[in-house]
């Protein structure tokens, strides 16, 4: 780590570090950046408040088109594994989406370590909205158990795994040292965990004092990579927990906002935006691009829901002109959270028998609504390909009629 870059910053200081590097066994010498204790909104530009703005009221269009939905959660599940997927690639981990959408339809073959990763960031991110929605704060001990559940089945479940780290960690090259890393975060001990508290409570306090949600989000996702807490998943528990702020603060209702896209489309001004925090203390900077994050990513997830609701809709006209009813509507309804359908397991969750979800798998084949993914005479996945194509696409235009024609 360049040191001279860091020795004059406004919002930390450096520490000495002296060890031994576990992966090489050669003792360093070297200083690491610890950042102070996040204060109160700093001063920021008319452009970067009038950017804050924008996102607010992003967030504000998405809020309202989550309440167009009867069952939210519907939309939540596809929006959590686009996240999930994105938010990994970003660190590079990286599996289609395709197969992190039909991951639970049936026998796709053998789970990549990739996918495993992937999923385990699912079943992280479900943990902690429920928690939250039973009015769990964001504490230490939850988030050590957030970055437990992410290690699981992966090389990152050491003894280690589900606690704060205990030894001193360094951002760069793979293969590369403490000294030539981009950015070393705090050594390990109890100063590390006591600023890991600290903000957390200075997250969970954003609201009752009226700071601005989106800069709140900002200044606490900062905080968190510049403590870099874990030895593992930090980022993915980071990009986690500005949702999860921004559904404390009461812009969010629902987990429907998927950010990692936009930052991993610009990850290399993602990286280099939070280091100039540190380096100079260029809070306005980082704030006005998280913050353009926030929107386009806001608003990108209101025109998929729009999308999707929109593919619903043709879906139940489909239906209502072939005079399909019933078994047959219900699974259609539930195609833009279950976009892949495997007949068993369908019949196991709409409590149905394997032969009637099978006739209406069949029937909704020939309405075009489904095809058929596997191409196999047992195990078949059906695929509702316009579901799909709305949540894989890099853009999404407006939707149109015939969508999933």
């Amino acid at each position: 780590m360049d040191a001279e870059r860091f020795a004059n910053s406004p919002v930390g200081r450096l520490e000495r570090i002296r060890n031994t590097d576990g992966r090489t066994g050669r003792e360093y010498d070297h200083v690491a950046f610890v950042p102070d204790p996040l204060i109160e909104e700093p001063a920021l530009s008319g452009p970067t408040w009038r950017t804050v703005s924008r996102a607010g009221h992003a967030l504000g269009r998405l809020l309202q088109a989550g309440r167009q939905v009867p069952q939210p959660g519907l939309l939540r599940r596809p929006t959590l594994r686009r996240e999930a997927q994105s938010t990994s690639a970003l660190e590079g981990t990286f599996a289609p989406l395709e197969d992190v959408l039909a991951a639970d339809a049936g026998d796709v073959g053998p789970r990549s370590a990739e996918l495993i990763e992937v999923l385990n960031y699912v079943a992280t991110a479900e943990f902690a909205f429920g928690a939250l929605e039973d009015r769990a704060r964001l504490g230490v001990d939850m988030v050590e158990d957030m970055q437990g559940r992410l290690a699981r089945g992966t090389p990152a479940e050491t003894e280690q795994a589900g606690h704060v780290r205990r030894i001193q960690v360094a951002i760069g090259d793979a293969g590369g040292s403490i000294e030539t890393a981009r950015y070393v975060p705090p050594p390990p001990g109890a100063e590390l965990e006591r600023s890991l508290r600290d903000m957390l409570d200075w997250a969970n306090e954003s609201r009752r004092v009226g700071r601005d949600p989106v800069v709140a989000a900002a200044m606490a996702h900062y905080q968190f990579e510049a403590l870099h807490p874990f030895n593992d998943g930090n980022g993915r528990i980071g990009r986690l927990l500005v949702v999860l702020h921004l559904m404390q603060a009461g812009a969010l209702e629902d987990p429907l906002l998927s950010i990692s896209p936009w930052f991993e489309q610009r990850r290399r001004d993602y990286q280099d935006r939070l280091l100039e925090v540190s380096a100079t203390g260029d809070w306005d900077g980082w704030i006005r691009f998280f913050a353009e994050g926030i929107e386009a990513s806001a608003l990108d997830t209101a025109a998929r829901v729009d999308r999707l609701l929109r593919i619903q809709e043709d879906y139940a006209n489909t239906l209502r002109e072939a005079g399909a009813s019933g078994l047959i509507r219900d699974l259609a309804e539930s195609l833009i959270a279950f976009p892949y359908v495997d007949v068993s397991r369908t019949a196991a969750r709409l409590n149905s028998s394997y032969p009637t979800v099978n006739k209406a798998v069949a029937r909704l084949v020939e309405l075009r609504v489904l095809r058929e993914r596997t191409g196999r005479s047992y195990g078949r996945v059906f695929e509702a390909h316009a579901v799909v194509a709305v949540l894989t696409a890099r853009d999404v235009a407006p939707p149109g009629a015939g969508d999933f024609r």
